[in-house]
């Protein structure tokens, strides 16, 4: 996840609605206008010929790594979506050409650059915007980084964050993606899945290991698991990169949805294990209480 400071790459866990009648205020990197409705028509009515069949298929690749979750061969795509080889073939080097996809050889995967597609569906629902004060204020509160992540497949996606500029700060850009197995966002969220989605969730997880104290068992992983559903938090203690440890806490709309976690980030060198748990956690349980509270839905 992001950058830390001192020489360090952090690894660890850490819009509005415009009337109708105005265009609405332009955000960062995105440019917003409203739509003339009048070329528009009755979108429930389509004419065939207004179908793009390009787009469709094009669109039906990337649910394709969304479905499987794993890089794909040319041949392998083609299966998934129907495409013929050499429609899946110009589809993919599309996607490339357009930062979207990478060749590796003769394996494809998507880049984090596809997540740009799914952030203004974000923000147009308000969630982060919504929750970026609270995250904000939790930041300036215990003088830690602070981010919320959502659940792609097996990783973390990270949607909002605020970074606390210390001589050793933990940073996060929006954006960034890591394996949820060794992450306090993606256990919390893992956890979160209903349970009759775990037996095919845990045979799909890869347990990478990338430190001496990674779970790679995959009985043990899954103890880890109940224990974070059973107590409604997870720390994760230098599993993702040594020096660094996380918790988090699941965070749900008022109705119960949940659409995410946060979590506070901290180098190790500043606090205990215990300390999180007495200090920060029941500071980040409040916070995400209160953001549960402002999300009415």
């Amino acid at each position: 996840m992001g950058k830390a400071k001192m020489g360090r790459q952090n690894t660890n866990d850490t819009k509005a609605k415009a009337p109708s009648t105005q265009k609405a205020p332009a955000q960062a990197g995105l440019m917003t206008a409203v739509p003339d409705q009048t070329d528009i028509g009755d979108s429930t009515s389509m004419n065939p010929r207004d179908h793009v069949n390009s787009l469709a298929r094009g669109l039906q690749v990337l649910r394709a790594f969304n479905r499987t979750g794993r890089k794909m061969t040319l041949s392998e795509v083609a299966s998934e979506t129907g495409n013929t080889r050499a429609g899946a073939r110009r589809i993919l080097l599309t996607l490339v050409h357009e930062g979207y996809a990478v060749a590796e050889g003769k394996l494809f995967d998507l880049t984090p650059q596809v997540l740009e597609l799914g952030h203004s569906v974000l923000s147009s629902k308000g969630v982060w915007e919504i929750a970026k004060p609270f995250i904000d204020h939790l930041s300036e509160d215990v003088h830690e980084s602070v981010s919320a992540a959502i659940l792609d497949n097996y990783d973390v996606v990270y949607v909002s964050g605020s970074q606390y500029h210390r001589v050793i700060s933990v940073g996060i850009s929006v954006g960034a993606r890591f394996p949820a197995h060794c992450t306090a966002n993606g256990r919390v969220l893992l956890a979160a899945q209903p349970e009759e989605k775990w037996p095919a969730m845990l045979k799909g997880i890869k347990l990478t290991k990338l430190t001496a104290n990674t779970v790679t068992d995959l009985e043990e992983f899954r103890n880890v698991l109940i224990e974070v559903r059973d107590q409604g938090w997870s720390m994760v203690d230098q599993e993702l990169e040594i020096g660094l440890m996380s918790i988090s806490v699941p965070l749900t709309t008022s109705a119960g949805v949940l659409v995410g976690a946060i979590n506070v980030g901290v180098p190790t060198l500043r606090c205990s294990p215990e300390e999180m748990i007495t200090d920060i956690l029941p500071k980040l349980q409040t916070t995400a209480l209160n953001i549960s509270k402002a999300l009415k839905r």
